[in-house]
């Protein structure tokens, strides 16, 4: 695992992300599919219901694998994803190391009964690198993000949102491991993919530029990422107000990276 300290500015910009990644998802977010209405979020006087535990959720995701592999078999398309549920479960659980086994089964049945390029394989081999990352092994991760990125690009395209994400998911890694240097031109690229294909307020456009000023920041050029924080909280502002999260959050960030 990375030993690169949990400080106050890399928790800010772990919350940063998780709202940036928040506000991409929701209705509002532009040049994105949004993603199905929570069905236990409350409407107007219903009751607030008490959300599943995680472990709940594993075991939830364990029973429609058993119900998938019995009625569709254990190699069906759908079988497969219902298992990578149940990998996904186990990591929010914190079972990290039972998750990366299952990823690592997923990805060889993806790679015999899809074949290696098919989309879903790729995810499975993204998936696979998000566990190993996510076990405190970011090392293992990075030749995993960079072959479902290759592969991406190629089947998908330089353009589609599957991709920038994962060059995303691969600069974290090379973050996590100290290399900054790795990091910062493929969050050079990224944000200006999703400035020209979502705009320059998208959340996700937002989050590019962030993730490129905090990599400054760690890699000893503050003025630069200053200049980009700065520049991230004016779209901010402008684009999901002066009072959201995720601009509170970026504020902050240019206070410490001023500050430093």
């Amino acid at each position: 695992m990375s030993g690169v300290p949990r400080t106050g500015c890399a928790e800010t910009m772990d919350a940063l992300r998780e709202e940036l990644q928040r506000a991409a998802e929701g209705p509002s977010a532009e040049g994105l599919p949004t993603l199905p209405a929570d069905r236990d979020r409350p409407v107007g006087d219903r009751p607030v219901e008490e959300p599943p535990s995680a472990d709940d959720e594993v075991s939830e995701s364990e029973r429609i694998l058993a119900d998938r592999e019995r009625t569709l078999g254990p190699d069906h398309p759908d079988t497969l994803l219902a298992r990578t549920n149940v990998g996904g479960a186990c990591q929010q659980a914190g079972h990290p190391d039972r998750a990366v086994r299952l990823f690592e089964q997923i990805l060889a049945d993806g790679e015999r009964v899809l074949g290696p390029d098919h989309p879903d394989t790729l995810t499975f081999r993204n998936n696979l690198a998000g566990g190993h990352e996510a076990a405190g092994d970011p090392a293992r991760a990075i030749p995993l993000y960079e072959d479902a990125l290759t592969g991406r690009e190629r089947v998908l395209g330089p353009d589609d949102l599957r991709t920038l994400q994962c060059r995303d998911n691969l600069a974290r890694a090379h973050e996590l491991t100290d290399a900054p240097a790795q990091a910062i031109p493929l969050h050079e690229r990224t944000l200006t993919d999703r400035e020209r294909t979502l705009g320059p307020g998208h959340p996700y456009t937002l989050l590019s530029r962030g993730n490129l000023a905090y990599t400054h920041h760690t890699a000893g050029n503050g003025e630069m990422g200053a200049q980009l924080f700065a520049h991230t909280l004016t779209d901010s502002e402008r684009h999901l107000g002066p009072d959201h999260p995720a601009t509170r959050h970026v504020r902050q960030l240019l206070t410490h990276v001023r500050s430093a």
